[in-house]
């Protein structure tokens, strides 16, 4: 007796069951934040710098270009971990030094509410929250945060020595399947690929904007610029908002040095440079190389940093770029989203 074709599934079905299959990864994405971000972290870096092994290989035995590749991943890894420590270690101990003027601050503050008509009870509470040992004690709070991370770090270098080892071999595994699934093959190589172009896009614009806002602060006399163009590099792989975390620091230390004329200075150059450069070039440049449109690099910043934390702020652009690749570029059937996704036609295919 002839078997009659399934029925199949109605639209509005597939579409409700991929939602909840969605939402479910998602959930369990966000409940394992501290192994998905950091596992993801390392394999960006090993993406990074996998040009470097291919040229090693080819005049290097195996293990002396895995150890140099190796020994340069924990290099840049301890690199980035010290310079955000320094930069808030250096935050507080200039806020210790400048005690009185904050005091001053507080003082002025809560008289220009009192005489504003402010109840003395709403005034009492703005002079708790400028409390300068409150602040201090939430920065110190920080750094101990950023120590406790030694663990965390340890568990990445671990990732790293295992996936350098295995980034020798992985490029002929993946000619092997690329003869069962091309397009698998292809996608992967191209995110990639793009990562790669996001990471030197993202460096020389962070490499730019440091150079340009060191002079800016040093021109204008604010203690240590060099840490603060140093942590505008660090903040620029930060998509579109990354420019705000490395105002901060700067903004208030003019505030106190020089008093709110400074302050606005120090607000307006880092708009004029960085928002223009990060908020508006960059992004545009990001979204050519990498083929992603402006809008879309914004809301994975806030949806990856929603799901992940501060790391998946960082991560927005590469963990973006590989769910492309393997939900979209791997399937010949949703390939058509991919100029919808770049704002532009594919025409490379």
């Amino acid at each position: 007796m002839p078997t009659s074709p399934s029925a199949p599934v109605p639209r509005a079905l597939a579409v409700l069951l991929g939602v909840a299959a969605g939402i479910i990864v998602i959930a369990g994405m966000r409940s394992a934040a501290s192994l998905v971000g950091p596992t993801f972290l390392a394999l960006v870096l090993t993406i990074a710098v996998h040009p470097l092994r291919g040229w090693l290989d080819r005049h290097l035995p195996t293990w002396v270009s895995t150890g140099i590749c190796f020994v340069v991943l924990v290099l840049v890894l301890l690199g980035l971990v010290v310079s955000i420590f320094v930069a808030g270690a250096r935050f507080v101990s200039l806020l210790t030094e400048y005690t009185d003027q904050l005091d001053d601050l507080v003082n002025q503050v809560t008289s220009r509410l009192d005489d504003a008509g402010v109840s003395a009870d709403e005034v009492a509470s703005v002079a708790g929250g400028l409390d300068p040992s409150k602040a201090a004690s939430a920065l110190t709070d920080v750094l101990s945060g950023v120590a406790g991370l030694v663990s965390g770090v340890v568990f990445i270098v671990t990732l790293l020595l295992f996936m350098t080892i295995d980034s020798g071999p992985f490029p002929r595994q993946l000619e092997f399947v690329g003869t069962k699934r091309p397009l698998f093959t292809e996608a992967m190589r191209g995110f990639a690929h793009a990562t790669r172009r996001y990471i030197v896009v993202s460096t020389v614009f962070g490499l730019v904007v440091a150079v340009l806002d060191t002079a800016a602060l040093a021109l204008m006399g604010l203690p240590a610029p060099l840490v603060w163009g140093l942590l505008a590099f660090l903040t620029n792989y930060i998509p579109n908002i990354g420019f705000v975390i490395g105002l901060v620091p700067p903004a208030i230390l003019a505030l106190l040095e020089g008093g709110p004329g400074l302050m606005l200075a120090v607000i307006a150059v880092y708009s004029l440079l960085n928002l223009v450069i990060q908020s508006v070039i960059q992004p545009k440049v990001v979204g050519d190389a990498v083929g992603l449109s402006a809008s879309l690099s914004f809301l994975s910043l806030v949806f990856w940093a929603w799901v992940l934390g501060p790391l998946g702020a960082v991560l927005a652009i590469p963990m973006t770029l590989f769910v492309r690749a393997l939900l979209v570029e791997a399937d010949p059937d949703s390939r058509w989203v991919i100029p919808l996704v770049a704002n532009r036609a594919d025409e490379s295919r």
